[in-house]
């Protein structure tokens, strides 16, 4: 099931060429939280194959696009929020999703580069593996063995790096001759950092009792872990939040808690229908969008990203939801990039 090193690596120089610009956590207690370690020290992990046969990585790619609102419209007004929604491009490829589209030509123009940034498609890393060294001492670790693991930026550069590595010679994920990573938690500038983090110098085998419990529980398709893909009712309901963001306008729960909620929002739909709840009429989306999609999906509410990754500390929501001084309203912002679409 394991991908060779050298199909990993074919992989990765073909991804390079098409790449583009570049608290508390509520997930189970399957993920394993190594953004929990204390400062100063490591925890060892092995990694496992994807159980999907066709993903060539150990890993699966999840692009989340944050969406900052001032306020919740008919409730508390003055209290920012950030809307989390997944980027069709995890699924469809580059120049697929409307909210990108919009987002690209910005970063052509330096005072367009502050609000670029903070539309532009946050990306974590899904993983599975094993944990061999815990400095947390968890209490309570779940039966399986087998941990899911969201690595931010910064980790996930160096695991990629090494894979470039002509020194490594087989694949980390190999049962036999595959290799441990070590997460090292230090701090820089007051905030956590992962810089440190390697992997190990010499290649082991999994012991036996990490091949029963591969055995007993077998592996997970790591696409299992994304966001439901949007319907094109939600893609459509994406854009127009997206604006809705730029304009600074308020969040609405009438047009859009169908379909994205703020982390902890709750409305008078989220009920035993499973959060179906009435169909809401909204109002038609400004701009036409693409509507070329799939896949029917129940309403989702996307869980906020642990704070793992170094250099970027969860912010304050109220931080992110300032305008920036562009010197453009967001009108301008919207026109200018639709007649330099024409």
């Amino acid at each position: 099931m394991s991908k060779t090193l050298e199909e990993i690596r074919k992989k990765l120089q073909a991804l390079d060429t098409r790449k583009g610009p570049a608290g508390a956590y509520g997930g189970d207690k399957t993920t394993y939280p190594h953004w929990n370690i204390p400062e100063g020290t490591s925890s060892i992990s092995r990694f496992l194959p994807d159980a999907n046969p066709d993903n060539t990585f150990f890993w699966t790619e999840r692009q989340l696009i944050k969406l900052p609102f001032p306020g919740i419209k008919g409730q508390d007004e003055n209290k920012p929020v950030i809307v989390q929604v997944p980027c069709i491009e995890m699924w469809d490829g580059k120049n697929t999703c409307p909210i990108l589209n919009e987002v690209r030509p910005m970063w052509k123009d330096k005072s367009l580069e502050e609000t670029a940034r903070k539309y532009w498609t946050k990306r974590t890393y899904y993983m599975q593996g094993f944990v061999k060294q815990d400095p947390m001492n968890e209490n309570e670790p779940p039966e399986n063995p087998i941990r899911k693991y969201i690595m931010g930026p910064q980790i996930f550069a160096i695991i990629k790096a090494a894979l470039m590595d002509p020194d490594m010679e087989n694949s980390p994920v190999d049962y036999i001759n595959g290799t441990d990573f070590i997460i090292s938690k230090t701090s820089k500038g007051g905030f956590a950092d992962y810089g440190t983090s390697k992997w190990a110098r010499k290649e082991t085998s999994i012991t036996e009792e990490m091949q029963a419990a591969i055995d007993k529980y077998g592996l997970v398709d790591l696409a299992t872990y994304l966001p439901k893909r949007p319907t094109a009712e939600g893609l459509a309901a994406m854009f127009e939040m997206f604006q809705a963001s730029l304009d600074g306008e308020m969040y609405d729960p009438a047009q859009w808690s169908k379909f994205y909620k703020p982390f902890g929002f709750e409305s008078a739909t989220d009920d035993a229908d499973g959060g179906e709840g009435k169909r809401v009429t909204k109002p038609a989306a400004r701009v036409q969008v693409p509507t070329t999609a799939p896949v029917a999906a129940k309403p989702t509410v996307v869980e906020e990203d642990p704070p793992f990754d170094g250099g970027t500390p969860i912010a304050s929501v109220k931080e992110e939801v300032k305008a920036e001084a562009t010197g453009k309203s967001p009108q301008e912002i919207l026109a200018m990039l639709r007649n330099r679409n024409k």
